[in-house]
């Protein structure tokens, strides 16, 4: 009978060790790395989570320290289409986690990798919206990365 419950609560344990497989998870701040290039999350303003659906496994999150990282990132992953594929920001105005979908981003801000963008929820005067975001970042870096490739894409 012991033998039984003990079974029992290691199952249980093992089962509250993952996620809900959807939205986002945690973040250890100053200890998590950007997936892309590789900096510690550190601005509660500006990262960005992915959320990518296996087939077969268990959905797999993947963190940021900037949008214009998570875009770059997923842009060079077969699941990028994927509409099953979560992509959140952290509302730089609350650290709240929206999607980044349907946020809207203020341009002009110092951010963690220079793409300036800060999502919000609400549209003010001059936001972008998410594909717009896009073209803002892949401008951005075409200006600074000047070497090209200098950034593993995992």
């Amino acid at each position: 009978m012991l033998r039984v419950l003990l079974i029992l609560f290691f199952v249980s344990l093992l089962a509250g060790c993952g996620d809900d497989e959807t939205g986002v998870v945690d973040v250890k701040w100053d200890r998590d790395a950007c997936q892309r290039c590789q900096m510690m999350l550190s601005d509660r303003n500006f990262s960005a989570q992915i959320r990518t659906f296996p087939k077969g496994k268990r959905s797999r999150v993947y963190k940021f320290d900037d949008i214009g990282c998570a875009v770059l990132w997923l842009d060079t992953k077969e699941f990028k289409n994927d509409p099953r594929t979560q992509i959140w920001v952290n509302d730089y105005k609350n650290n709240q986690w929206i999607d980044a979908r349907t946020a809207w981003y203020s341009t002009g801000l110092n951010t963690p990798m220079n793409y300036g963008l800060g999502a919000q929820t609400e549209q003010v005067d001059g936001a972008l919206n998410f594909d717009q975001a896009i073209i803002h970042i892949n401008e951005v870096e075409k200006k600074l990365n000047i070497h090209g490739g200098n950034l593993e894409h995992n």
